[in-house]
């Protein structure tokens, strides 16, 4: 059977970064559809963070309805993310009302209509495709196994705002991520803080301190820049009021600089850690894949190849070696969204440009391909495909 997979489609971002939203931008997906048995749409498939679900769905069922088209009586097989855990939270809820439940395993596969509304909805656009839920994860063969990676936040050495919310839940329950053993650990200290997020965008759009816009800003002043820089610019001058808003942010942007090796100081020091100073590109990737390793390690995965996303940077890209990468066993299938400040001026360069996914055989490894590599920053932009 030959499986596809993409991850992180975002669908309803409130920024219109979600290129799937376009009906050019998803022809090349569709087409590719052609060749293959099943698609797996690998969590935060709706971007519940922003606003309200309503709003998401709205967005995103133009493109459920042409998957199905596309896809026929074929099989659709959709996970949840921690962007869109919401989907799945109404099954978590339930399974465990009545009596305790049997443990979680890395596998659940269910029908839409018992996870929740929303799924059930979703499996309803895309009919006639045959529409299957996997959580957290799916076992596309005996060893290759795809999740969206969400888990790889409790051993993450970088400081972002997820890996220090399940960083204090952890610390809360204690139970430490040292001693996962089991999906249940992992839910433990994530669905309340997920749950949390998820309430705060049911009823109105959320600001930038929660939608990652405020987190994009800061990891730029931190010198994070995936990009090396933003896409564009002008040759104008600026007016005074434009540069006494630049002079503003430099000091704000010193500000932060100076204050945050003392602020992971106090993060480690208060057992939420461990996180580290260094937010370059380079240890963002290594970071993420030392982690994504330690999930598989402690789920018992084995010698599996592990399909994930999350980060959404895709990789190993051409020439990319070294140990995190666990000798070719893992592998990121990126993101179907339009970030500039992840991205430089040439085209398809960065590993953050949108349009990645996974083929996976018969046989062989799992194979990362990139359908949007041809697309310019003018046909990505967002402005290009709001609604």
């Amino acid at each position: 059977m030959r499986t596809l997979i993409i991850s992180d489609l975002h669908l309803g971002s409130a920024s219109g970064a979600d290129v799937l939203r376009s009906e050019r931008l998803r022809a090349p997906l569709l087409a590719a559809l052609a060749d293959v048995d099943r698609l797996v749409l690998l969590g935060d498939v709706l971007e519940l963070r922003q606003g309200p679900p309503r709003d998401a769905m709205a967005a995103a069922r133009p493109f459920f309805e042409d998957l199905g088209d596309a896809l026929g009586g074929r099989e659709l097989v959709i996970t949840a993310g921690n962007h869109d855990h919401a989907l799945i939270e109404p099954w978590l809820v339930g399974r465990g009302e009545e009596q305790v439940p049997a443990p979680l395993a890395p596998e659940q596969l269910l029908e839409p209509a018992e996870v929740s509304p929303a799924l059930a909805r979703i499996a309803g656009w895309a009919s006639p495709a045959r529409v299957r839920v996997a959580y957290p994860g799916l076992w596309v063969r005996p060893d290759v196994y795809a999740t969206h990676g969400h888990y790889l936040d409790c051993h993450l050495t970088m400081p972002t705002l997820e890996r220090l919310s399940v960083g204090v839940m952890s610390r809360l329950l204690g139970r430490p991520a040292q001693a996962f053993d089991s999906v249940d650990d992992y839910e433990a200290v994530s669905t309340p803080v997920f749950a949390w997020r998820d309430a705060v965008a049911r009823d109105g759009r959320t600001g930038a301190a929660l939608n990652g816009v405020g987190m994009v800003g800061a990891w730029r002043a931190l010198g994070g820049s995936m990009g090396g820089g933003s896409v564009g610019g002008s040759g104008h001058r600026l007016s005074h009021r434009a540069r006494v808003s630049s002079a503003l942010r430099g000091l704000r942007t010193r500000a932060l600089v100076a204050a945050f090796p003392l602020a992971v100081a106090a993060v480690n020091r208060a057992g939420i850690g461990p996180v580290r100073t260094d937010v370059s590109a380079g240890e963002l990737r290594r970071a993420g894949l030392n982690a994504m390793a330690e999930v598989a390690m402690r789920l018992g995965l084995g010698d599996a190849h592990v399909v994930f996303g999350h980060t959404h940077r895709a990789g190993a890209l051409p020439g990319e070696h070294g140990p995190e990468w666990r000798a070719g066993r893992l592998i990121n299938a990126g993101c179907w969204t339009y970030s500039p400040a992840f991205l430089t001026p040439t085209l398809g360069e960065s590993p953050y440009w949108p349009g990645g996914c996974v083929l996976v055989g018969d046989s062989g490894p799992p194979v990362l391909e990139r359908l949007l590599q041809d697309r310019t920053h003018a046909e990505l932009d967002h402005l290009e495909h709001t609604l």
